[in-house]
């Protein structure tokens, strides 16, 4: 032991041991030297971390102020800490447990002025970064019409994680124009930061790091403080998150990290699965323990979870495990379309419920967000409670708020509070003093506020601000009148194309901007599904909506619910029964992932955690025929399917019903030419062959039931 100050506690050491499995035991007790603890899902690890961390100051005597641990969210780092002093009382409050900017701000508070900052720097929230990413443009002279400032942001903050600064970004940066305003921005939004004494988020690490490399008797100081260091969920670490922690580790080596190279689902947000791969390479001497005991699951779930995971390259083999007995067959459904998928969801779920089961003990999964919809509106029609985790209800999310707030604003011309919430969304130069003028001029003149924008140039507002708002007065008019005659579904295309609503999220390179993409195109299939059960307006449209998102807040608030949240939501979490819904090719694993070895690794680990959260039963369900994000898709059975093994599943639904009784007369839908008419038959068995009239272009075709999906609709 290396500490000169004792304190004095008194800590069980019997207790901490008590009820470990030998393996989860092995890991508690190994306290010397690197260790990576490979923890699968289910398999205790924030137990043994805490236990750990108990052991080392009852059993070491290890001062608590000499021991750090990190975590990834501020939850994780809440829980940990109680479980802690649990254990070891009131000492635990000397214990650093935090995240890592948490850790970072305690340590640049106090070693600031190494840096060439005060210790009172302001942290920038993302609004005021973005700010002054766009002063910076306009010093530079940059056109923000055409360098989208998300898009320097995103850049910006990629190269910190990467501890790349101005200069090294600015040589490392591609030959793009994009990449080299970004490079200029960079550098003059780093000396803006230095001179209102500011950091933003990313700085937190990187300035850390840059402190510790840069002042070695700095670095000293804190390794001699953290001779203990843990760091949880290390397969999510950065490049930044990962050089801090082994310049902190360098002198004592007692690094111990958990984690599970098989949850490495966050590689688009900058983690790097490299970083626990090569722990054994940083650290030639470590030692490693697997904890393979699972007491989450049945052995069916996790030897599915086994079965899938294998066929990943990338990863630490191991093999879960459970003492809860085999349990139920994994429920494969292949719907017809999504309204018969949420159908089966809702069937198993009052199922579930009837035999004495609570709503919340399921949850639905999904890949993206925009899958939650038609789940949602079947819900609330079954009169089912549900909760979105994660994430807001589709009617509550701000791309929807926006675009039904156009809606409302054409709609009705008097709706003042739908105007203002998109009257600068996208931007449009009609600022906060504009639009005071404005109102004060309507509410003088008895106008409305679109009314008023119509006579700008009488409300003194100066030229440049007259010219934008009567370009705004004129877009909302023009649009008023042109949903005359237009179905919902081609208004609302024609009013995000006008609007410029579009165009905004497909300009940034973020992807959360992506996904708002997907939830507006995910708006276009329920105003299809409108326009086909009746030929409403757009006020009719709206009324319907509006009485459904009302009732979608109320459900939203009980807590005997459903829940429903995103796969990557789901990590930490477990409920009795799951369903994985959308289980087809180009949505899980989702089209953006596909063109990569990485990218498809990446997409099963996030099978592997959808299908471990599941405690007694899990649902998969996929659709032969999907409309998502406006379109109508044809889409083959996701490939993680084919990797379940053949007895641990048992499968219903469109594709395992009895082969057709093929007859004259029949309507059919194939997958390419659509729904048409079978007209004659010739052959038998697998050489029937039959000939297709087809409504659409594609006129009459001879097609082989055999080697193609053709489905029965009606006689």
């Amino acid at each position: 032991m290396t500490s000169e100050v004792k304190s004095s506690f008194t800590i069980d050491t019997d207790s901490i041991l008590k009820g470990l499995n030998p393996e989860q035991k092995k890991a508690v007790e190994t306290t010397e030297g690197p260790l990576l603890i490979l923890a699968g899902a289910g398999s205790g690890k924030t137990s043994v971390m805490t236990r750990r961390i108990a052991y080392l100051m009852g059993h070491h005597k290890v001062q608590p102020w000499n021991i750090l641990a990190i975590t990834f969210t501020n939850k994780a780092a809440k829980e940990m800490n109680e479980r802690v002093e649990k254990l070891v009382g009131e000492a635990a409050s000397d214990i650093w447990m935090s995240t890592f900017h948490s850790m970072c701000v305690k340590i640049l508070r106090r070693e600031a002025e190494k840096l060439g900052y005060q210790n009172n720097f302001s942290i920038l929230d993302p609004e005021d970064q973005m700010a002054a990413i766009k002063q910076c443009m306009l010093d530079l002279n940059y056109d923000m019409k055409k360098f989208e400032p998300f898009s320097v942001q995103w850049k910006i903050s990629a190269a910190k994680n990467e501890l790349l600064g101005p200069d090294e970004f600015k040589k490392m940066a591609g030959k793009s124009l994009l990449d080299s305003v970004a490079a200029n921005v960079y550098r003059e939004y780093q000396h803006k930061l230095s001179g209102i004494n500011a950091l933003d988020f990313d700085d937190l690490i990187f300035k850390t790091v840059q402190l510790f490399e840069d002042q070695p008797d700095v670095l000293e100081t804190y390794q001699e403080k953290f001779q203990y260091i843990h760091v949880d969920e290390y397969q999510d670490t950065n490049r930044a998150q990962y050089k801090l922690v082994n310049l902190l580790a360098k002198k004592y080596r007692n690094l111990c990290v958990v984690g599970d190279s098989d949850q490495a689902i966050y590689r688009w947000r900058g983690a790097d699965i490299s970083n626990i791969l090569n722990f054994e390479r940083d650290y030639p001497e470590a030692n490693v323990i697997m904890l393979e005991q699972n007491y989450r699951s049945t052995s069916t779930i996790l030897d599915a979870a086994n079965a899938v995971i294998r066929n990943n390259t990338q990863r630490k083999d191991k093999n879960l495990w459970s003492a809860k007995g085999q349990g139920e067959k994994i429920s494969i459904y292949a719907a017809l379309d999504q309204a018969d998928e949420a159908a089966y969801v809702v069937a198993k779920v009052q199922e579930h419920v009837g035999n004495g089961g609570q709503f919340r003990d399921c949850t639905v999964l999904y890949r993206a967000n925009a899958q939650s919809r038609a789940i949602e509106e079947v819900f609330l029609q079954a009169a089912i409670p549900y909760k979105i985790l994660g994430g807001m209800t589709f009617y509550d999310r701000r791309e929807i708020k926006d675009v039904m707030a156009y809606l409302k604003a054409i709609s009705n011309p008097q709706d003042e509070i739908s105007l203002l919430r998109i009257v600068n969304v996208p931007k449009r130069n009609i600022g906060e003093g504009t639009l005071k003028r404005l109102l004060d001029f309507a509410h003088d003149n008895s106008l409305t506020l679109l009314e008023a924008m119509g006579k700008a140039e009488q409300a003194d507002l100066g030229a440049k601000a007259t010219e934008a708002v009567k370009k705004f007065h004129l877009l909302m008019t023009d649009l008023h009148f042109t949903q005359e005659g237009l179905s919902v579904t081609e208004f609302l295309q024609e009013m995000l194309r006008r609007t410029g609503y579009r165009e905004m999220y497909e300009s940034s390179p973020k992807e959360e901007d992506k996904n708002r993409l997907e939830n507006i195109d995910e708006l276009l299939t329920v105003t299809r599904a409108f326009d086909k059960r009746r030929r409403g307006t757009l006020a009719d449209f709206l009324a319907e909506t509006s009485l459904l998102s009302d009732t979608d807040k109320e459900t939203g608030k009980k807590d005997n619910a459903v829940h429903m949240m995103t796969m990557h939501a789901s990590k930490g979490l477990e409920f009795p029964v799951v369903f994985v819904i959308g289980a087809e090719e180009t949505i899980f694993p989702h089209s953006r992932s596909m063109d990569t070895t990485g990218g498809i690794e990446e997409e099963r680990n996030l099978c592997y955690v959808a299908i471990t959260r599941a405690q007694e039963k899990l649902h998969i369900t996929y659709c032969t025929e999907r409309t998502i994000f406006g379109q109508l898709q044809m889409n083959d059975p996701s490939r993680f399917l084919d990797e379940l093994p053949e007895e641990l599943v048992e499968k219903s639904g469109s594709d395992f019903q009895v082969v057709p009784r093929w007859e004259i007369g029949l309507r059919v839908r194939h997958p390419q030419w659509g729904i048409g008419v079978i007209m004659d038959m010739t052959g038998k068995d697998d050489e029937l062959e039959l000939e297709v009239t087809f409504q659409s272009r594609h006129g009459t075709k001879k097609v082989k039931p055999k080697t193609t999906k053709l489905r029965v609709i009606e006689k």
